[in-house]
């Protein structure tokens, strides 16, 4: 196993859980691994080549399925992950984390129809931004931030720091970033500050969702961050994770960190369950 691919892996588990990407058993050939679809009980079959991120990975059967799955899902699902490899994979680069979330982000949106009473969040999203100012002003109501903050990890003389706190608002979440960049020197040092949130209020009785996420220069972290967010599903919580880069290249590794004192910091601040 190369050190992009163990990597990549580690990270994986690390966002979906420790078993989501297993290798098969010892006595089989060493690149099959098996991968959990998340939330579509469905697990595939996956040939990774040793050339791999230079050689594409190929999803090579259905696994297993769930007893709730429909008939005929386990095969649909195969196909979909197929095509989803095709239009993400770029040689020398890996894909299975980008695999896997467009994956997710495909079949959520192929169910998105059988969904009843569901708001369309987008819609409703539009509608709400326009009651909330772009910009935080003196006369706007804010909480003042509390923040709970996760032990310090260093990697390679990289130092890593997850801080979580309370909001119900995007003003509140826009606050409390602001201020801490303007109020914590060390934090306003960090060569990154990745940041995430969710919250879910209501608008003329209407449910309301709001979410967002920024790599601050830590290419794909945001998102990775907000995925684990969804996988908690923890709400009106801003995460914020600082990295103060030590001047070594972690790879696909530090995506794993950066979730693993993310997830301390949201369990340490009681918004999620350890």
């Amino acid at each position: 196993m190369t050190d992009e691919l163990e990597n990549e892996i580690e990270a994986i588990n690390s966002i979906y859980g420790a078993d989501t990407i297993l290798k098969v058993s010892q006595h089989a050939a060493q690149n099959h691994y098996t991968l959990v679809i998340p939330q579509a009980d469905v697990t595939l079959r996956i040939l990774i080549p040793d050339q791999y991120p230079e050689t594409c990975l190929q999803f090579t059967a259905v696994d297993g399925v769930g007893p709730t799955a429909p008939k005929g899902f386990g095969s649909h699902v195969l196909i979909t992950a197929r095509g989803v490899v095709q239009r993400v994979y770029t040689p020398g680069q890996v894909c299975l984390f980008d695999v896997l979330q467009e994956l997710e982000q495909t079949l959520d949106h192929e169910s998105s129809t059988l969904r009843q009473g569901e708001a369309n969040v987008s819609n409703l999203l539009d509608d709400a931004q326009e009651h909330v100012s772009p910009t935080i002003k003196a006369s706007d109501t804010v909480l003042q931030p509390h923040w709970t903050l996760s032990t310090t990890v260093t990697e390679k003389k990289s130092s890593f720091l997850a801080r979580s706190c309370a909001v119900n608002t995007t003003v509140e979440a826009q606050f409390a970033f602001t201020q801490l960049l303007a109020t914590d020197k060390r934090a306003k040092k960090a060569t990154h500050n990745i940041s995430a949130y969710r919250i879910r209020t209501s608008a003329d009785g209407n449910k309301v969702v709001f979410q967002d996420c920024d790599d601050d220069g830590e290419t794909a972290a945001g998102a990775r961050l907000l995925k684990l967010l969804q996988i908690m599903d923890v709400w009106n919580v801003l995460v914020v994770v600082s990295r103060w880069y030590g001047g070594v290249k972690l790879g696909p590794a530090r995506f794993g960190i950066i979730n693993a004192v993310a997830r301390e910091a949201l369990v340490a601040g009681s918004f999620a369950k350890g």
